[in-house]
């Protein structure tokens, strides 16, 4: 058997699971985050990109999505579209013309064997061979935002408290060409 993930676009045979893989990695994301009872925001969450992904499949909305497969088991997600609200109220609008990687998401028992780096390299040589020169994307999790400093360096942008006190929003914004792998 071979244990090596492989990286798709979305199919509409993905979507059973990779709407799996969105119910258990943000609530498990909240539960470490400490907001697991915030039920409400979990399924509207749960349910955002549910729809983004029905969207992709429909060509509405401009995002596309990949996912990672392994043994024909979908294990983790990514997207590309139009920067979020967040990003765009963040900024006041500075980055609403740049794309934005999201929706990066990794079952908890495939997290740390780098099934989301293969995930970003996949998605920043689609973004590369189709002329996109920069990217943002944001986080409001403490645990991704360690990750994103250590893959992506400093962000540009911090916003202090934006979910409560002690708990900041963090936005990159990345040239492409800087994580291109060869």
């Amino acid at each position: 058997m071979d244990d090596k993930a492989s990286i798709v676009r979305l199919t509409e045979h993905d979507l059973i699971g990779a709407n799996r893989v969105f119910e258990i990695t943000i609530r498990d994301a909240f539960d470490k985050q400490g907001i697991g009872h915030l039920e409400e925001d979990i399924s509207g969450e749960i349910s955002v990109k549910a729809r983004m992904m029905r969207d992709s499949l429909d060509n509405k909305g401009g995002t596309i999505f990949y996912v990672a497969r392994m043994k024909d088991q979908v294990i983790g997600a990514i997207s590309y579209g139009p920067s979020g609200e967040i990003i765009k109220e963040c900024t006041k609008n500075e980055l609403e013309t740049v794309g934005e990687l999201g929706s990066l998401y990794v079952l908890p028992e495939f997290q740390n064997q780098s099934i989301g780096s293969l995930l970003i390299t996949t998605l920043i040589k689609e973004l590369y061979s189709n002329g996109i020169e920069k990217f943002c994307l944001d986080s409001g999790y403490k645990r991704a935002q360690k990750r994103w400093v250590h893959k992506f360096g400093e962000p540009y942008m911090i916003v202090k408290d934006y979910w409560g006190e002690g708990s900041d929003h963090m936005i990159w914004l990345c040239s492409v060409s800087d994580f291109m792998i060869e």
